[in-house]
């Protein structure tokens, strides 16, 4: 009984926990840690869809079992958002699945659709159920870059001619989990014209469809013609509708993928308990101004965060998409690593980030920064990394440079 489980066998070390647990030890010393690391949104779920929840849960009839593919009036809400966001028309009876959030919803796709051996393609850097979701379900993984471009397109002609197997089935994620990528309808057409040539099942995770900040919203692959017959799309009310611990989110698409997903469930859960389901039926069907506040609140913690880092000598690229900013390590610091880099800031300047190199090999020399703390507070982390960086070559002497 000494040796790991077989799937447990599979799944590395998780790099986030090192940094959370010198965050907890931090905090047991009275440190005040100024948390950038989740992006666990900080706000209050607006007071319109708590209260239909009260509401719902007086009602004894909402404490029985919920249904595990969702609501019928949860499932017409999120088929009414798709018709009314992108022009896309989904049967909620067949083709759209309520999940406990988008991440519980991948999972349980992996689960369905994949064989022993099977071979998926997934972009490097990426949020990690992505790839992990398959590996546990006895997948193989085949990274591909993450810029949705040209080079995307070569890359993914490659792993198709020379991967064996074939691989069944390609992961997407725009706008990107950590790197806030954007993709573009062309782009959706291109690799939805080559998943049908090449009988690849498609994968899009949408779950930053409502953070953005340019003029036109990210599109949705469901609106190229053609691609409701090879891909599912996942989203997640968890950003928009800041209820990150209400475990809400959809899969929406192929109707006999959603099938296999609604199989897959029917043993797993009941669903969501029902007065949530409730709520997130009235949060996708009532007044969306609460999702135009969200979305300025972030662009100004974006562009504060940006600025101020700016003038401690930490430049981060402004993110056009997503609660995230994905910044390469300072110049002075990338010889240890982005594992290090996020120790080290963490012990000596009280600033929480996420290491790269936990979303995958190619995050390296990267660091996320999540926009879930509030203006005044980002400020006093630029102060504090300004100060960090000025003493750098005292706090790396007992860093480790990272291997080459």
């Amino acid at each position: 009984m000494d040796d790991d489980f077989h799937r447990i066998k599979r799944l590395p070390p998780y790099v986030f926990a090192q940094v959370n647990q010198l965050k907890q030890n931090a905090r047991a010393r009275g440190a005040d840690i100024i948390d950038f690391g989740m992006g666990n949104p900080d706000g209050a779920t607006p007071e319109h869809i708590v209260e239909k929840m009260v509401e719902a849960v007086r009602d004894p009839r909402s404490h029985r079992y919920s249904a595990s593919k969702g609501i019928p009036g949860l499932r017409k809400a999120q088929a009414a958002y798709y018709d009314r966001r992108f022009g896309v028309k989904l049967n909620p009876e067949t083709q759209v699945v309520a999940t406990l959030g988008s991440k519980e919803g991948f999972a349980n796709m992996a689960q369905a659709i994949t064989a022993p051996g099977d071979v998926v393609l997934v972009p490097n850097p990426t949020y990690p159920i992505h790839a992990f979701g398959f590996i546990i379900s006895g997948g193989v993984i085949r990274h591909l870059p993450v810029e949705p471009d040209e080079n995307f397109l070569r890359a993914l002609e490659r792993a198709m001619h020379f991967s064996v197997p074939k691989p069944v089935a390609l992961v997407l994620n725009y706008p990107s989990n950590p790197t806030a990528k954007i993709a573009s309808l062309d782009f959706y057409k291109d690799v939805v014209v080559f998943a049908k040539k090449n009988d690849l099942i498609l994968l899009s995770d949408l779950a930053y469809s409502e953070v953005y900040f340019e003029d036109n919203p990210p599109p949705s692959i469901l609106q190229v013609e053609g691609a409701n017959d090879v891909a599912v799309e996942f989203t997640s009310m968890s950003k928009t509708y800041s209820m990150p611990g209400w475990r809400m989110g959809f899969a929406v698409g192929n109707e006999r993928l959603i099938d296999a997903l609604a199989r897959v469930k029917s043993y797993l859960d009941y669903g969501a308990f029902t007065p949530i389901q409730v709520a997130a039926a009235a949060a996708l069907n009532g007044d969306q101004g609460c999702v135009d506040d969200m979305r300025a609140l972030y662009k100004k913690r974006r562009d504060c965060l940006c600025k101020a880092m700016s003038r401690a000598g930490w430049e981060v690229p402004s993110p056009p998409a997503t609660m995230f900013a994905w910044v390469p390590i300072p110049e002075s610091c990338k010889e240890m690593g982005s594992l290090e880099f996020s120790k080290l800031l963490l012990e000596n300047a009280d600033v929480a980030v996420a290491p790269g190199i936990g979303f995958g090999e190619h995050g390296e020399g990267y660091v996320r920064i999540a926009l879930v703390e509030n203006e005044q507070r980002i400020r006093q982390a630029a102060r504090n990394v300004k100060r960090f960086l000025a003493e750098v070559p005292k706090n790396m002497h007992n860093v480790v440079p990272i291997a080459r």
